[in-house]
């Protein structure tokens, strides 16, 4: 009973079930180091094509927006070629009313009085043939 008995080997501590599966997905990780950039690539271009959808969906929405506000503005600048024109011609008018050479022409155009030595002359139109019978008494 003095004999020897065999030396036990080193106790190791069980590797756990986590620590096992963690390895496996490390090691099918490192044989393949494309797929995971494939997979990045992948999810970048499809969050890109969706914003790009995105994007041009609204475009549309906005192009008929956009086209009624430029006809608007031919609208509005066409009014406002037309009033530049009323505008000077009233410019034109208020001078010319103001204008202290003119005060006397524009007064006789607009009264019936005339000057002591001018007479007012009214045009008729021609009288018509019966007109002539009754004022030669036929």
């Amino acid at each position: 009973m003095n004999a020897t008995q065999p030396s036990k080997p080193p106790i190791r501590p069980l590797k756990s079930r986590q620590v096992a599966t963690h390895n496996k997905k490390q090691r099918r990780l490192s044989k393949s180091p494309y797929r995971l950039m494939a997979l990045e690539t992948t999810v970048k271009l499809t969050v890109n094509v969706v914003l790009s959808a995105l994007a041009v969906s609204n475009l549309m929405h906005l192009l008929p927006y956009s086209w009624s506000q430029q006809e608007k503005w031919q609208e509005i600048s066409t009014e406002v070629k037309h009033s530049q024109g009323r505008v000077n011609n009233l410019r034109t008018v208020f001078s010319r009313y103001f204008d202290p050479q003119q005060a006397e022409t524009i007064m006789k155009e607009q009264s019936s009085r005339l000057e002591p030595g001018q007479r007012q002359i009214f045009w008729q139109d021609k009288p018509a043939k019966d007109a002539k019978k009754v004022i030669n008494g036929e």
